[in-house]
């Protein structure tokens, strides 16, 4: 069968090495493999063997673990290699038993019983009956003695991750549905396995993250490109595979044929151009992030060094994994190049940059702010229905004098046209139409203090070249959010007048576990705050993955959201709010919301701000296309995401429900919350097209009365404490 496009050139800058001990791999992993029966053995009584021993051969997992594990020892190489031997198996189990014919109670009935083989207490009491559970047993026995409970907790949690999460592909595929890009990322992670894999990278190195700074933001990143590049490098090999001989539809080829309108061959090459992108901002991660943390959290030398080894083990594996991709049977890979180099690409005098990627990555930290003009605003798709709350007119008044008492209007960040115009009690009302004035007045105010700081902060940190300054500020918004409600700093400005005022009203009436839960919301806010300003410090425009990711937490979406969660008391376990549907519904209205903020305040951000950080910018930056096209890709994006809005409203959440058992007030209280997810985009749409704050007429005025810069005039030595 002709491929379906040629392979294109991957940036790989890190040479593949390969284990001594592969020999003994292969011998000790084939008997491994024939001793737990996953050697010519049928999948169900009469039907196809799922593995013979010459398949097994020539997919050769010990070659892959060598090349991906190149300095561990024998034993521990014998060890890896038979758990990348059982979760391949498991993955072709899977596909005879419950993939193909599409059995979604028979799937999620067999996944459960694999948890019986991970027990984070104790030994495995269940007795397996097939061998993917032999097999488990097995592996989780071996392994186990050697690790912390900290790593058994993370491991634990990753793998159950790769095997309840084969529910997703089963559920698309019954349904015939091809994800959309920011979905398919986001659950390719699970599914795919490659978090489970940075588990057993600290099995094979011999070095694990201190669990102190295991679940940060840097080494998330690490862990989250790692995971894209593994899992988008096998979509492109195993397209051929998946998609023209299985009838899978779980491949980003496929997704970006679709979502982009293009042919394969384009897809193909787009999907490379991600995979470049997620590989460099791994790097950038680990030379810009890295030592930021250590110093953060105090690490000890040792623990750095950990650290450390633990990223060379991830790199190890991008390059390692790549070669057994090109060399492995089980994939597209004709004409590869395997000399053991930089696959493709110019060669000779002068053209090192090229095979580096250097082109591409260069033209991220080279953006100028320039005119783009008034925004010609698209349709957007906005099925749910506006509500407006009537108590809104005394809204207005009440949110505008408590700015003015803070001070808001007295430091050069804005006038009171500014403030009244903004309207953010217009919002508030759309959001909570049923609110009572008390809750509509906070709210109001909550979103007049958290715009005046989406406005402050990047006077004072986006142009300058203080990696401190910005996280000093974080630091010190944090201290006026104290669990007591008492022990805090005494406010010097009206950013911490706002926040200490609203902090104790919003925060001392709720129950202990809710005020930790809420000042986490405000701290995710303000350190993705402190992650805008890194970039802008760089002039380093992000990759669409870590943008996306990002801007959920800059746009303050889970305050306002944990708000709503708090007002169902205790109806709705934690443990419902945390798992992947719900978390999925929440970011499919963050995002939405999200993009139309960025597709408004384009001009304002790129012409008026030259800001980097927006959705618009970021496409047309990576797709290397116009503001227009760039504008309906972004909303062809927030289509997407309002449809898996409502198909996982319809769908996953009774489901979810179903599930965990609720009663029907306990549904109803869902189905609430729900409401007000939808009432949150459309109020947040609403307040878009009514708000003086992206208007040109604004811009040029703000512009003439403000500029750039840090603000002047009587008042603002407060406010530029925090400036370097």
């Amino acid at each position: 069968m002709p491929q379906p496009f040629e392979l294109p050139e991957f940036y790989m800058v890190h040479p593949a090495r390969l284990n001594p001990n592969l020999e003994g791999a292969r011998v000790h992993t084939r008997k491994w493999a024939r001793d737990f029966d996953m050697i010519d053995t049928p999948a169900f009584a009469g039907g196809e063997i799922i593995w013979s021993e010459a398949k097994l051969e020539a997919m050769d997992y010990a070659l892959l673990c060598a090349y991906t594990h190149p300095e561990c020892s024998g034993e521990i190489l014998n060890l890896v290699t038979d758990w990348y031997v059982w979760v391949f198996f498991f993955d072709d189990h899977f596909l005879e038993l419950y993939k193909k014919p599409k059995d979604i109670k028979g799937a999620k009935k067999y996944l459960d019983g694999l948890r019986e083989f991970m027990p984070l207490h104790g030994e495995i009491t269940a007795t397996p009956t097939n061998p993917v559970e032999a097999g488990l047993k097995d592996l989780w026995e071996r392994t186990i003695p050697m690790m912390s409970q900290e790593w058994k907790v993370r491991f634990i949690e990753s793998t159950l991750n790769l095997l309840v999460e084969c529910m997703w592909e089963i559920i698309n595929i019954d349904e015939g549905r091809v994800a959309n890009p920011i979905d398919y990322i986001e659950m390719r992670r699970k599914v795919g396995g490659a978090p489970w894999s940075a588990n057993l990278v600290e099995v094979a190195v011999g070095a694990e993250v201190p669990d102190v700074v295991a679940r940060t933001r840097p080494m998330r990143v690490l862990r989250d490109t790692f995971a894209d590049g593994v899992h988008l490098r096998n979509d492109v090999f195993s397209y051929q595979r998946e998609v023209e001989e299985e009838g899978e539809n779980a491949n980003m080829i496929l997704v970006l044929e679709r979502a982009l309108g293009c042919t394969t061959q384009e897809a193909a090459e787009a999907t490379n151009d991600l995979i470049s992108s997620r590989m460099q901002q791994f790097e950038h991660t680990v030379f810009t992030e890295l030592p930021i943390l250590f110093d953060r959290y105090g690490l000890r030398p040792d623990e750095r060094m950990a650290t450390l080894v633990y990223a060379r083990g991830l790199q190890d594996w991008q390059s390692g994994g790549h070669e057994w991709h090109m060399r492995s049977s089980r994939y597209m890979n004709e004409g590869a190049d395997t000399s053991g180099w930089v696959p493709g690409g110019p060669t000779g005098l002068g053209t090192l940059g090229a095979r580096f990627g250097f082109p591409g990555r260069f033209h991220r930290f080279t953006h100028t702010p320039h005119a783009v003009g008034p925004t010609s605003l698209p349709e957007f798709t906005m099925p749910f229905t506006l509500t407006v709350n009537p108590l809104v007119d005394n809204a207005r008044r009440h949110y505008a004098d408590w700015g003015r008492a803070m001070g808001m209007t007295s430091e050069g960040v804005w006038t009171d046209q500014q403030l009244v115009g903004f309207d953010f009690a217009v919002c508030s009302a759309g959001i909570d139409p049923d609110a009572t004035q008390d809750e509509l007045d906070l709210s109001s105010e909550w979103l007049t203090w958290g715009t005046y700081g989406d406005d402050l902060f990047p006077r004072l940190f986006f142009r300058s070249p203080d990696p401190a300054g910005p996280r000093a500020f974080a630091e010190r918004s944090k201290e006026f959010t104290p669990l007591d409600c008492v022990t805090m700093p005494t406010p010097v400005n009206a950013y911490e007048r706002g926040l200490a005022d609203l902090w104790v009203r919003t925060a001392l009436p709720m129950p202990d576990r809710h005020r930790a839960q809420f000042r986490q919301a405000v701290s995710a806010m303000l350190d993705a705050w402190v992650w805008e300003a890194d970039c802008h410090q760089q002039n380093r425009i992000p990759d669409p993955v870590d943008y996306i990711e990002m801007r959920r937490g800059s746009f303050g979406a889970d305050l306002t959201m944990s708000l709503a969660r708090f007002s169902r008391g205790d109806l709705i376990p934690d443990e419902f709010y945390a798992t992947s549907q719900l978390r999925g519904l929440e970011n499919s209205a963050v995002d939405q919301a999200c993009f139309l903020n960025d597709i408004f305040s384009y001009q304002k951000e790129i012409e008026f701000e030259g800001e980097l950080l927006n959705m618009v910018l970021v496409v047309q930056n990576f797709l290397n296309c116009s503001k227009g096209q760039a504008v309906g890709i972004v909303n062809d994006l927030m289509t997407e995401r309002v449809e898996q809005f409502i198909r996982t409203r319809d769908h996953e959440i009774p489901a979810l429900c179903e599930e965990f058992g609720f009663s029907a007030e306990q549904r109803a209280a869902v189905d609430g919350y729900v409401r007000e997810l939808e009432d949150w985009m459309a109020a947040i749409l609403n307040w878009h097209r009514l708000t003086i704050r992206y208007g040109q007429a604004e811009l040029v005025r703000a512009r003439g009365a403000h500029g750039f810069g840090l603000p002047t005039g009587f008042g603002t030595s407060a406010v530029r404490m925090f400036a370097p």
